[in-house]
């Protein structure tokens, strides 16, 4: 192990941390949104539901790097989409990585809500109709939260692996964190060095990411009490 060597590569690896972030976040944000979409759709109707869950089937039933190499190499085969006025986004590497991260965040974000929603107590709900509340606004201020709040730690671990499948973004010639490792190895052939600082990398940022969770689970927590935070005088 030349520390020398690794206090000159992490700077160099560190370069590709602003692009790591950009694929996690555009891609859970994306996938947020089309999750709250296929949840929608199985609320909607029978074909609506039968929609969504095929849709999930098939993007949690293959691997991701799969989902990558379809949408990179697959969307040239069509000379409709070649043709298209959306072709010259669709031929960026990094347009078919956002895309492929988030289709398949999509499907499993989609789960995480329906678990939540699922655990927010039909209790809850008849006391809101007893209030008087309208549907939007019993959705707004009791369904929504409750179920946030159920299913952030389920929602955490996805952020965490999200943020490390962008390292599958390598294969399609982006140069993250991860592809900027590949082409230092290539140039030095110094494999652990360089992939030990890669991992530290991640590790920080899924380190960081668990404690903001966690922090946000002890302020949403509907169980502490205020009295409980107090020292005894």
């Amino acid at each position: 192990m030349d520390l020398a060597f690794i206090a000159a590569v992490f700077p160099k690896l560190l370069a590709g941390l602003p692009l790591t972030l950009s694929l996690a976040v555009l891609s859970l944000s994306g996938g947020a949104i089309l999750a709250l979409l296929l949840s929608g759709l199985r609320a909607s109707s029978w074909l609506g539901a039968q929609f969504a869950n095929f849709y999930v089937y098939i993007f949690r039933g293959t691997p991701l790097l799969i989902q990558i190499f379809l949408i990179y190499y697959g969307l040239a085969q069509f000379p409709a989409l070649r043709h298209s006025l959306l072709w010259p986004l669709l031929r960026e590497p990094y347009v078919c990585a956002v895309l492929a991260l988030m289709l398949n965040d999509a499907a499993y974000t989609s789960e995480i809500l329906r678990g939540g929603l699922r655990a927010v107590s039909s209790g809850a709900i008849e006391a809101a109709k007893v209030a008087g509340m309208s549907r939007p606004t019993m959705l707004r201020r009791i369904v929504l939260p409750l179920a946030f709040r159920q299913a952030l730690p389920a929602y955490g671990a996805e952020v965490t692996s999200m943020v490390k499948a962008t390292s599958l973004a390598s294969v399609v010639t982006l140069m993250e964190v991860t592809g900027l490792a590949r082409a230092e190895v290539s140039q030095s052939y110094r494999a652990i060095e360089v992939f030990l600082c890669a991992a530290v990398i991640y590790l920080v940022l899924v380190t960081l990411i668990t404690r903001l969770v966690h922090w946000l689970e002890d302020r949403l927590s509907t169980h502490r009490s205020p009295a409980l935070d107090r020292s005894p005088a």
